[in-house]
């Protein structure tokens, strides 16, 4: 076992307050970027992980992580959670979610076929993800922040 990196959290401050890569980083600590990342989460340096996992409640094959439907739904839920979103993504996950509420579509998925749509049976999925996203979305234009 190799003795445990000191990384000192001021001069860690300092260098991610100048814009070091999480490799630079890295190298200039003589330790993995993993160990960055574990210093920096310490240090309240690091971004709070989103967790996606009730806008996408599904176990997704790696083919369907990166699919429109996927996407649409990580930004909304990201939205939901205060997370920084570009507004093209916004834009673009908002009216995929209009579009499915107004016709009474919802989305399931299987790990054979992916994501689809069907007909609303109950509560709708995509409504809920996205009326979470609208209300945070409601709440900065009314607080004045973008």
């Amino acid at each position: 076992m190799g003795r445990k990196a000191h990384i000192d959290r001021e001069e860690l401050r300092r260098l991610v307050a100048a814009g070091w890569s999480n490799a630079e980083l890295a190298a200039h600590f003589e330790v993995t970027e993993s160990g960055i990342l574990q210093a920096k989460r310490a240090a309240g340096l690091a971004k709070p992980m989103l967790d996606h996992s009730r806008a996408i409640p599904w176990k997704l094959n790696r083919v369907h992580n990166q699919t429109g439907p996927a996407t649409n739904l990580r930004n909304l839920s990201a939205i939901a959670q205060g997370g920084n979103v570009p507004q093209a993504k916004i834009n673009t996950a908002l009216r995929w979610a209009r579009k499915l509420v107004d016709g009474g579509l919802d989305i399931s998925y299987s790990p054979e076929v992916g994501f689809y749509e069907r007909a609303v049976a109950g509560t709708s999925h995509v409504e809920t993800v996205l009326n979470d996203a609208l209300t945070v979305l409601r709440e900065r234009e009314a607080g004045g922040h973008s």
